[in-house]
């Protein structure tokens, strides 16, 4: 993130999942991964961008990230999600 001014980061949460103590980052695309297949269009303008993709624990994530890269997407999975996020954060 701090290397990449162009890095999409991609949060596969639900809307109600983005309150709370694991939370989001700002500037996040928010795309629930149930939706994504079907919204991936909207992604479009960052087709030339890497795009990681994050959820709480990196379940959702994976399939959001072989969503992406199935449809020809520079796509990485946060491994652990925002839950080993915030855990190193707070290191």
């Amino acid at each position: 993130m701090k290397t990449d001014s162009t890095l999409v980061i991609l949060d596969v949460h639900n809307p109600y999942e983005l309150e709370g103590p694991l939370s989001h980052f700002a500037g996040t695309v928010n795309i629930p991964v149930q939706d994504l297949e079907k919204r991936v269009g909207e992604l479009d303008k960052f087709k030339n961008n890497n795009i990681v993709v994050i959820c709480r624990t990196g379940n959702r994530s994976t399939l959001g990230t072989k969503i992406l890269r199935d449809h020809g997407f520079k796509a990485k999975n946060v491994l652990g999600g925002m839950t080993e996020f915030r855990e190193e954060e707070n290191k």
